[in-house]
């Protein structure tokens, strides 16, 4: 057979598997392992029969794009796998496995797994032979595995597949790809399919002469077999015997020079030419063919040319294929003629054919030879005529056929036939005969334990697989599988819970399934052995209930938890959880408003099953109210307390203590041992430290929270009693009392006073106050007048009341007069300035008893009531204007009268405004670029000094005013830089504290700045005497000090040389003495008293001094020492000399 081209190589890169592939054994019943893959059907997954979606593949379909897979919605996606499966590839017929893991640590129940190949093709409908899935659960690392196994793979398995897992709200999935590769044997060592083409016979072309010695001699002797079929050679073997002979070393012969060759070829009917060359011409030659000599004939010629002898063989036939030698003297020369037979051409090719299973199938050709050697080839695997084979060759002389008696499925192939000088190929298809169901299986409901019975007919008597849920049933004890005839029966003879499920049979070599389902029921039923008397389950308060109760009952049961009238659902804190095989009540952080019974309802649709289960809550006690301390001691106190008003639902046991000190946090156990009693008594605690204490109930489930801390108290004595009792004030029926604080209270503090009196010779004491005061200070009111009273103060804390104190002799009720003084605030003696429309809101503090008059008057004159109001009181008196307005300035004059008794004030008020604008403006003078102007101060200055005028300048031109001077204290002045042409006009305002006045004065004329140069003349002016004696501007100021606090006296002076300042105190002048500074800055002298004590008061003089004349003034200075608490806590007492006197006096 010729060898194939590069270009039949090209055309048959991908062909099928070579003659190295397997055959068909023996103990086969006709099935070759094509038509192992293709003899099984698995059905759709709607159960109905589409032949039209298989090709070679029960379960092939068109691959999906892998971006196809990832475009559901993943709004819910979230993180399920582990390990999630990896893309693989596989070699034809080889096995990949693809393997998934969810933990379910998080899981309450097996989440659902799906495998998908393409887009939407569900593979769990496809198991079968060829794919099969598995899934497991290991309990101690809580993995869920599932895999999917692909037997026995083909090319159109591989495409993109998905995996997606699903639990409840979660949701996760993984593409991976499957890659199918050819076999790496399959690789063939000669291509033999681009001769069997579907064609009519096609004769081998010519070709080139080719020396079959030369190919056996240099080819492997694995090729000899195809290279003797390829060129004719029947003889193979001794073919090669003679070619061993050939290999033999020649030896060196003295009588031919030049001898046979090794071996000569020859066509059937041809000439050949056998010659040699003699050393010696005159030698005799014989010629013999396999040992007998050969003699001249028609058939064999001698010719003599010189030294060549030559022998001629026409008409060259089979029997001629032998060894030829020739003899010279005793020398002998041999070689081997080989006859080949011409080409056997394909006189008629083979035709496809189609045929049923099970159906006898003839393949027929004719070639040009009878008998002729001819080969016959399945998908490019050479067929073998041997007594175990399925297939049978039969010759009837140039008519050779390929029988198959019992065609199957995978008979389905290219077949083709290949002699030495031709081939052809045709095409079989074996298809099934058409089925048809006669009986259908029928969906079944049985209660649990019962026989399921499925039973289905169909028209053909084949075998047939049954399967559940995707899955292969194999027949066992438990399951028994019938098939008589067409009819096939599923059997299990007592039902149980697993197997309920989709159910179906599958016949062999048919894509069509036979479904139902079949539902398994039972009663459902609680089962509450596991639960105390009476249903009763206890739980401690803030703790977690889980409650499971086991249940049974197919299909599973609908469990419903209720209390009252109330339904549990599932969520929130009491919420019921259901799973397959039990249900949970679920409580978190119970509480003892759970308590109560709790009803269970099961439902399906075998029955119901109902119970009550009740739940009991037990808690801590109610913490004890705070406990009262009765009795304190030195270091020890008697406390008492109530039993709490709940005892969480078991009895009290006892109670336990704890104390702290009131500045601590820290809690201190005072009983180790229960306390069975309501009272306790506290031991070994310090002296004069406040304490708290508290109170823990204790039951069977623990302890309480602690009540709330009793009362502070203090384990002491009584403090000493007050000290310096002494009278206040006396009127007609009041006697005010005042005292000091105790020398000793104590680290427990004062809770206050109590103040007795008794009538001069009786021995009844009155309380004075009721309730205790905190002040040491107190008026005893509704006393008769002209009577005299004895009065004592005690002090009191939680220890009780201390020793009284007694003022030292009866006191005589009978008002006594104080004479009038004015505490003038220090503001008020300076002049009180205010602007116009702003309020005026004086108070005046006075003292005098009893019964002070108080009167005003206002330059003399009675202040009118309508403009001003005046409100006075026992203790001060206040004036208050509104609305300001400028005819309220002037002096005011106050009196406070008591009987004969007065005293005098005088307060200066001054009401400012704006000022009016100056009188005329005048323009003095005009050169070069300047302007003299000169005016005349506001008729109306606004009642204060003018502090500046504002000047301003207008363009006749625009009329926009700028200004040009703020502030100037002048009455003239020169306006310079302007611009030479133009002409200006100038507006000037008045200003004082209250700003600028609301109109301004303009010149009536303008000024006008002349281009041509004008010589200025200056004017002449006199020298200006600066000299001044000195004067005081500013006064000082009587002061009051207090003692410890730095205090300081001002005033200014001016003068012309500068005065010498000196400081003098009660008339000695102060030097070297470091107590005192003295500053003098911009003519504002200043002397510091550093911490002044009540000695350093006094008159203080400031003298200035210069060549012109000398000036000084003066003031008083009162230090005043701070008492704090001594009348009432908190509040300042300034004491100076013998006088008390009260903060509210200034």
């Amino acid at each position: 057979m010729p060898e194939p081209t590069k270009k039949d190589e090209i055309e048959t890169e991908n062909a099928p598997p070579p003659p190295e592939q397997k055959t068909p054994q023996e103990g086969e019943t006709g099935k070759g392992k094509d038509e192992d893959d293709t003899s099984v059907s698995t059905p759709p997954a709607d159960g109905i029969s589409k032949p039209s979606e298989r090709k070679d593949s029960v379960w092939s379909i068109g691959e999906g794009a892998p971006e196809e897979t990832e475009k559901r919605d993943d709004s819910q996606r979230s993180t399920l796998f582990v390990e999630k499966p990896q893309s693989g590839s596989v070699s034809v017929g080889g096995n990949i496995t693809f393997i998934a893991k969810v933990e379910a640590k998080d899981l309450l129940r097996k989440p659902n797994v799906k495998w998908f190949k393409g887009k939407w093709m569900d593979l769990a409908s496809k198991a079968g032979k060829h794919l099969q899935l598995k899934e497991s659960f290991e309990r101690h690392t809580k993995i869920h595995t599932f895999e999917m196994h692909i037997i026995q793979a083909k090319e159109n398995y591989a495409g993109n597949y998905r995996c997606e897992v699903s639990y409840k709200d979660k949701f996760d999935s993984c593409s991976f790809d499957l890659e199918v590769t050819e076999s790496s044997q399959a690789a063939p060592s000669i291509d033999i399919r681009s001769a069997f083409k579907r064609r009519e016979v096609k004769p081998q072309e010519e070709e080139p002469e080719v020396d079959v010695w030369e190919l056996l001699k240099n080819a492997n002797p694995s090729e000899y077999e195809k290279i003797a079929f390829q060129y004719g050679i029947t003889d193979l073997r001794g073919m090669l015997k003679r070619l061993k002979r050939m290999r033999r070393e020649v030896k060196k012969s003295a009588a031919f020079a030049k001898g046979l060759d090794p071996a000569y070829q020859v066509d059937k009917g041809g000439k050949v030419r056998f010659m040699v060359e003699l050393a010696d011409p005159t030698v005799e030659l014989k010629w013999y063919k396999n040992g007998q000599e050969i003699r001249p004939s028609a058939k064999y010629i001698f010719e003599h040319k010189g030294n060549q002898r030559i022998l001629f063989i026409n008409n060259c036939t089979m029997t001629d294929d032998a060894r030829y030698y020739v003899t010279a003297g005793d020398e002998k020369c041999s070689t081997e003629l080989f006859v080949r037979d011409p080409p056997i051409l394909v006189t008629k090719g083979l035709e496809d054919t189609n045929s049923y299973v099970g159906e006898r199938v003839e393949l027929s050709c004719e070639v040009s030879e009878d008998d002729a050697n001819v080969k016959w080839f399945k998908n490019g695997v050479e067929i073998t005529d041997e007594a175990k084979s399925r297939y049978r060759i039969k010759v009837e002389g140039k008519k050779h056929t390929l029988i198959i008696e019992e065609a199957a499925k995978n008979d389905s192939a290219t077949y083709s036939v290949m002699t030495t000088g031709g081939q052809s190929e045709a095409k079989l298809a074996v298809d099934l005969r058409p089925l048809k169901i006669s009986l259908a299986l029928e969906d079944q409901t049985v209660r649990l334990g019962q026989e399921i019975h499925l039973k289905c007919e169909i028209s053909e008597n084949v075998e047939g697989k049954w399967y559940k849920n995707g899955q292969l049933i194999e027949a066992s004890d438990r399951v028994k599988l019938y098939h008589k005839g067409r009819i096939h029966r599923f059997v299990i003879g007592s039902a149980a819970v697993d197997d309920e499920g989709e159910y179906m049979f599958v016949p062999d070599a048919y894509n069509i399934n036979i479904p139902c389902k079949v539902h398994v029921v039972d009663p459902p039923k609680l089962h509450l052995d596991g639960l105390g008397e009476g249903n009763t389950v206890t739980v401690v308060a803030g703790s977690k209930l889980r409650l499971e109760i086991p249940i049974t009952g197919e299909p599973t049961p609908k469990v419903t938890w209720s209390k009252g009238d109330k339904w549990i659902t599932d969520s929130g804190r009491i919420r019921a959880e259901t799973y397959p095989d039990s249900t949970c009540l679920v409580i978190d952080a119970a509480e003892r408003e759970d308590s109560g019974p709790f009803r269970i309802a099961l439902k399906n649709e075998a029955g119901e099953d109902t119970a009550l289960i009740n739940i009991k809550v037990v808690d801590v006690p109610d913490p004890p109210q705070a406990p009262d301390v009765t009795e304190v001691g030195e270091d020890w106190c008697i406390m008492t307390w109530e039993p709490p008003a709940n005892d969480g639902g078991s009895p009290i046991l006892g109670y336990f203590i704890e104390r702290k000190k009131k500045q601590s946090s820290r809690w201190m156990r005072l009983n180790f041992e229960l306390c069975k009693e309501t009272t306790f008594e506290p031991k070994k605690m310090i002296e004069g430290v406040a304490y708290e204490v508290r109170v823990f109930a204790v039951n069977a489930i623990g302890t309480s929270k602690p009540s709330m801390p009793s009362k502070s108290f203090v384990p002491l004595a009584v403090t000493s009693p007050p000290t310096l009792l002494a009278v206040d004030g006396v009127t007609d029926t009041t006697v005010t009392m005042k005292w000091r604080p105790p020398d000793h209270i104590g680290a427990a503090g004062l809770d206050g006073y109590v103040v007795e009196y008794c009538f001069e010779g009786t021995d009844e004491w009155i309380v004075a106050n009721p309730e205790l005061t905190d002040k040491t200070k107190f008026t005893i009111s509704g006393l008769p007048t002209g009577s005299k009273i004895l009065v004592r103060v005690k002090a009191v804390n939680a220890a009780g009341e201390s020793e009284p104190r007694y003022h030292p002799g009866p006191i005589l009720v009978k008002e006594v007069i104080e004479p009038p003084k004015i505490r003038l605030p220090r503001h008020l003696k300076q002049t009180y300035t205010r602007r116009v429309g702003e309020t005026v809101n004086l108070v005046i503090p006075f003292q005098g008893k009893p019964r002070a008059k108080v009167s005003w008057q206002k330059n003399g004159s009675p202040i009118d009531k309508n403009q001003i109001n005046i409100r006075n009181t026992d203790n001060d008196t206040i004036i208050f204007i509104r609305k300001a307005e400028r005819n309220h300035s002037g002096e005011y004059n106050m009196k406070v009268e008591v009987e004969n008794l007065e005293d005098k004030a005088t307060i200066d008020i001054q009401i400012v405004d704006r000022p009016g604008p100056p009188e005329v403006v005048t323009i003095e003078d005009v050169w070069g670029e300047n302007v003299n102007l000169s005016w005349k101060p506001p008729k109306d200055d606004g009642n204060a000094a003018i502090t500046g005028y504002t000047i301003q300048k207008a363009d006749k031109k625009s009329m926009e005013w700028f200004t040009v001077m703020e502030h100037y204290h002048r009455t003239s002045a020169t306006i310079n830089e302007l611009v030479i042409g133009n002409e200006y006009y100038f507006r000037i305002f008045a200003e004082n504290i209250c700003g600028l006045s609301e109109d301004a004065t303009m010149t009536k004329e303008s000024a006008l700045i002349a281009k041509d140069g004008k010589v200025y003349k200056y004017p002449v002016y006199e020298d200006f005497d600066f000299s001044e004696r000195p004067l005081f501007t500013q006064p000082l100021v009587n002061t009051f000090a207090v003692a410890g606090y730095n205090a300081t006296l001002n005033c200014s002076v001016r003068g012309n040389p500068k005065p010498k300042i000196t400081w003098l105190k009660n008339k000695v002048v102060i030097m070297n003495d470091p107590k005192y500074r003295m500053f003098s800055n911009q003519g504002v002298c200043t002397l510091e008293i550093r911490k002044p004590s009540p000695y350093d008061g006094g008159t203080y003089t400031c003298q200035a001094v210069n060549q012109l004349g000398e000036a000084e003034v003066d003031c008083k200075l009162e230090v005043k020492v701070i008492y704090h608490g001594v009348i009432n806590p908190g509040e300042p007492i300034f004491l100076a000399g013998n006088n008390q006197l009260h903060s509210k006096d200034f």
